[in-house]
């Protein structure tokens, strides 16, 4: 039996399968950061500032103006996964939350009936180069929740399940269990209204890091589930008896174990599995709903209500530079991490 269903090269955003919808995946060389956390002017001649996804000199402005990042914008009907490798987000919405996450954090975020957010990378570093690394994956919400209040969590780094295993020649590979759980080792708790938070639903987000020449094997999961593999940094591996270079995805029964032998480089990986939703799906930009008339009622509440509207007084609402990792909520409660 092949264990593998598709292998194909990754984009700038990854394909992903139903109940996921895309996945970006940002590594920018970041420069040193001026007085404002943003960069110096001279660095953004040539850019098309405002859009510019282009990789000049190794970072993009994306829709930054000073600092980089994706000023205030609307979301409905879906999820937001923000994983962050290294670096620094800051995080401010419509319901006047707010928050700051650095590596090996996660943002979880259910847009929900509407929310604006502003996701933005400040410079901390005047004296060093700012690197950031980062994925956000959008996990579709069924019909029933496409309309629940707004909310986010955080999971700090320090409290994000981690299994370090070791192969029959004591080489690690290094698995983050973001949601779901591998080998009776359970994530943290998704956000209430979340399709993985029902373990039936079979829901695993993992990211990996592999040894040169180390071996694991990915335990199975419900024969119902999605499963993609996206390795997007390495040399090569060879799954199933097939050997597959890197910046690949690698579309993959659920329902068998996978056995993973890394090449002559550390690996990483990213991994997405889960029941599908099996609902129509109606996209508009940041807008996802079942059919095209509530996309059209999507964009006519945003045109009325704003979401909530912007309480901050910038579109680029960075914190002070001297702040921590934390988050405060809209109903006021704080969660602060210092470590």
């Amino acid at each position: 039996m092949n264990k593998i269903l598709k292998i194909e090269p990754l984009g700038f955003t990854w394909k992903t399968q139903d109940p996921f919808l895309f996945c970006a995946y940002h590594r920018d060389e970041y420069p040193k950061g001026n007085s404002k956390m943003g960069v110096e002017f001279e660095a953004l001649r040539g850019r098309n500032v405002g859009q510019d996804f282009t990789l000049k000199d190794g970072w993009r402005m994306y829709h930054g103006s000073s600092i980089p990042g994706f000023p205030y914008h609307p979301h409905r009907g879906f999820e937001t996964i923000t994983i962050n490798k290294e670096g620094v987000v800051d995080h401010s919405d419509s319901l006047g939350a707010a928050g700051r996450f650095m590596t090996g954090d996660v943002q979880w975020m259910t847009a929900g009936k509407g929310i604006q957010h502003s996701e933005m990378f400040p410079l901390l570093n005047e004296n060093n180069e700012n690197p950031l690394e980062i994925f956000q994956i959008w996990l579709n919400l069924p019909k029933v929740s496409k309309m629940v209040e707004p909310h986010f969590k955080m999971l700090w780094n320090e409290e994000i399940p981690v299994i370090d295993h070791k192969d029959e020649a004591n080489r690690t590979t290094s698995i983050k269990v973001i949601a779901g759980s591998v080998n009776n080792i359970n994530a943290l708790s998704p956000t209430p209204d979340s399709w993985a938070s029902d373990s039936n639903n079979s829901v695993g987000v993992y990211t990996l890091k592999m040894e040169a020449r180390a071996n694991w094997t990915l335990p199975k999961t419900s024969h119902k589930a999605n499963r993609s593999l996206f390795f997007y940094k390495g040399s090569t591996i060879e799954i199933d008896g097939q050997t597959v270079a890197s910046n690949h995805l690698i579309e993959l029964l659920a329902n068998e174990d996978i056995a993973i032998k890394n090449g002559d480089k550390e690996a990483y990986f990213l991994i997405l599995e889960g029941k599908p939703i099996g609902e129509p799906v109606a996209q508009h930009g940041p807008f996802v709903m079942n059919t095209q008339e509530e996309i059209r009622e999507a964009m006519k509440d945003y045109g009325k209500t704003q979401f909530g509207g912007w309480p901050w007084s910038e579109t680029e609402v960075v914190h002070s530079r001297d702040k921590g990792r934390f988050a405060l909520f809209s109903d006021g409660t704080t969660s602060v991490s210092d470590q």
